[in-house]
């Protein structure tokens, strides 16, 4: 379906982000979002860019309750390291990271196709996946008549 998807290169310097770690289905990802910008807001960060959601694994791979996953925003500022608390919240340094990223423009129920033709388009251009997918969200689809813009990134390293 989408094996001419626009891909490019980019390396990914570091930067320090808000984070939550999370082990469940993904139905929860909305809630953890609420709950990571109260966490944010309430220490007095300044939250910058997309937020970003990391997949550690997929649905299939395990059962729904054994996903693993963790929701970043990036902050303002130099904010020294902290946690994760016993809520799974801190604050941490990402690492620098080159990715092969794609847009997405649509809702996320489809967004499967998407990802097969980014891991077809890495296998042959000589490239492996290096580490967890990102999603970063540039807008938010709770608002009405608002359609999805994701972009998918995924670590990369030539083979």
């Amino acid at each position: 379906m989408n094996s001419s998807i626009d891909v490019k290169i980019k390396d990914i310097n570091p930067v320090t982000v808000a984070f939550i770690s999370v082990k469940g289905d993904f139905s929860q990802i909305p809630m953890t979002f609420q709950k990571l910008y109260g966490w944010i807001t309430q220490k007095g960060y300044k939250p910058i860019g997309p937020s970003i959601a990391v997949y550690y694994n997929i649905p299939g791979e395990v059962p729904d309750e054994q996903l693993r996953w963790e929701l970043r925003s990036q902050l303002s500022g130099d904010i020294a390291e902290v946690g994760p608390d016993v809520e799974g919240l801190g604050v941490k340094k990402s690492d620098a990271v080159k990715m092969a990223t794609t847009i997405y423009k649509g809702p996320y129920e489809n967004i499967e196709p998407i990802y097969v033709a980014l891991n077809t388009w890495i296998a042959t251009n000589d490239y492996e996946v290096n580490g967890p997918v990102e999603e970063l969200y540039y807008n938010d689809p709770t608002i009405a008549g608002e359609e999805p813009v994701t972009e998918i990134r995924f670590p990369i390293r030539k083979r």
